[in-house]
């Protein structure tokens, strides 16, 4: 009866068996072998970056029946190497979270109460807006000088777009007109 308990005992299965650091099969019990994990149901796996800070961990993002069930950290980034800060574990709760808003959500100038608007409609007051800011702003000269700009907006990129999407939006921005574009690119 004791050499049973005693040949069960990680431990001893550690220093006995082929395992002496006691990170494989000694450390292994019937409890944990019982244990799934939590992703192994998941249809896809989708490498992601957070959304947090400049810094750009990579996550893993598992996805069951088109529904986010799962992120980590990603082992194969060079960048955090499986790691996440603790906000980076939590980022689960930015799609799945229950204080997750889902809809455009819009204050009218002046206004106290927020309203619901469909994603349609926000678009177009964001392209109306652009478009009249460029339109009351537009300078073709100043001192004599050709310009041909708008200081009408400006763009701010994220800290989490890459080098091809910073191309695309200065392209973007440049083509309207404007010349305040910065963004705070670390990746």
């Amino acid at each position: 009866m004791v050499r049973r308990w005693i040949g069960s005992w990680p431990v001893y299965r550690q220093f006995t068996g082929g395992d002496p650091l006691g990170r494989g099969a000694a450390a292994r019990s019937a409890g944990t072998e019982a244990i799934t994990p939590r992703v192994s149901t998941a249809d896809a796996v989708v490498k992601s970056v957070c959304p947090y800070c400049a810094v750009g961990c990579g996550q893993d993002v598992y996805v069951e029946d088109g529904r986010v069930t799962q992120i980590e950290g990603d082992p194969d980034s060079p960048v955090s190497r499986g790691r996440l800060c603790p906000k980076g574990s939590a980022s689960l709760q930015l799609t799945t979270g229950d204080a997750r808003e889902r809809y455009v959500l819009y204050r009218r100038p002046h206004g106290t109460e927020w309203e619901r608007l469909d994603l349609g409609t926000a678009m177009e007051m964001i392209a109306d807006r652009v478009v009249a800011a460029r339109r009351d702003g537009w300078q073709w000269e100043q001192d004599g000088r050709r310009v041909r700009r708008t200081l009408g907006f400006a763009s701010l990129g994220g800290a989490t777009l890459d080098n091809e999407e910073n191309y695309l939006i200065k392209k973007l921005f440049t083509a309207l007109g404007a010349v305040q574009i910065e963004n705070q690119a670390r990746i």
